[in-house]
């Protein structure tokens, strides 16, 4: 979440005039992220997010996002839910942008996950992918594989600014994911952006997912290998293997992963490495001058698909069936 779009008291006003919410207390936008302008928006009737989607947000997706929060959280997965206007819509438009507003979750999100909040995301996952086999809306990756050449095309001439020569081992990895992808996998709704800033806890207790709006339908291995990557590796880089066990040990509760989807994890986890790799390569490079904005470093996503490239199998991440 991030704040690039201003939000005076007149634009403010007249959006919430079609709301039942009562009178603004206060708003305050939210630094983190990259993508969208977040504020804490509290009013008479309580706490919420209001969230103006940016140029990287196609509006006609909106749609998606919106409608998964909604069939998510009739589903019992605590998720924010978008609030409704007095004409029973959840998207309108203000400064310039189309903007939504959907309810506030308690709890923070924590930098360093233990092994028990590890297995509380990897359970969650694993309900958000049940909860999503029965949700009829479709939305391609924007950001799969066949995105990644023209991501590092973006990036490919100044890559070197970041560490000599990342330029030609992104093009070798490239290369070896466009002939490894795996195909056939169980597909359907992921969050494809499940990092510990999108998850919030109560004491040990997660208390709610948050930030659907990479939310598409792929194949649902590739969720977990987003999720092992960004919650099973410690600071220094390493892999935590008792974080591993734990993750794969609760989603499992909930949903068994295939035969096949368990042979193509290393090569998943390479891959979802690499994305978030060259997004974060892209922003680190490219972030606005005036945003209220701190990007994240590539190099860690780098050091992470090294890791994946040495591995032997599955039983390395924790996964000993």
């Amino acid at each position: 979440m991030a704040v690039y779009t201003e939000v005076n008291e007149v634009e403010l006003a007249s959006f919430l005039a079609d709301y039942d919410l009562g009178h603004v207390l206060a708003l305050k936008g939210i630094a983190e992220g990259v993508e969208n302008s977040n504020y804490v928006l509290h009013v008479d009737a309580g706490y919420f997010i209001l969230t103006l989607y940016e140029k990287r947000v196609d509006e006609k997706d909106l749609p998606f996002f919106l409608g998964l929060m909604e069939h998510l959280a009739g589903h019992g997965l605590n998720c924010p839910q978008p609030v409704r206007n007095r004409h029973g819509g959840a998207l309108g438009r203000i400064a310039g942008r189309p903007a939504a507003i959907v309810t506030f979750l308690e709890g923070m999100w924590h930098g360093r996950p233990s092994v028990r909040r590890c297995a509380a995301v990897g359970e969650s996952l694993g309900e958000l992918h049940r909860c999503g086999a029965s949700f009829a809306l479709y939305r391609p990756n924007a950001l799969g594989p066949e995105a990644w050449p023209v991501l590092f095309e973006q990036a490919r001439a100044r890559a070197g600014e970041v560490r000599p020569g990342l330029a030609a081992e992104i093009a070798e990895e490239l290369s070896f994911l466009e002939g490894s992808w795996p195909s056939n996998l169980p597909r359907g709704v992921i969050h494809a952006d499940l990092f510990p800033d999108n998850v919030l806890f109560i004491g040990d207790e997660l208390s709610g997912l948050i930030d659907f709006y990479f939310a598409c339908t792929d194949e649902l291995a590739y969720d977990v290998a987003i999720c092992l990557n960004a919650w099973c590796f410690e600071p220094d880089g390493s892999f935590n293997i008792g974080k591993g066990l734990a993750f794969f040990s609760a989603y499992e509760s909930v949903r068994e992963l295939t035969p096949g989807e368990i042979e193509a994890l290393p090569v998943l986890a390479r891959g979802a490495a690499l994305r978030f790799a060259l997004t974060r390569l892209v922003d680190w490079l490219n972030v606005p001058a005036n945003a209220l904005v701190h990007p994240k470093d590539p190099l860690e996503y780098f050091g992470k698909l090294c890791f994946h490239r040495k591995i032997a199998g599955p039983r390395e991440l924790g996964l000993l069936r």
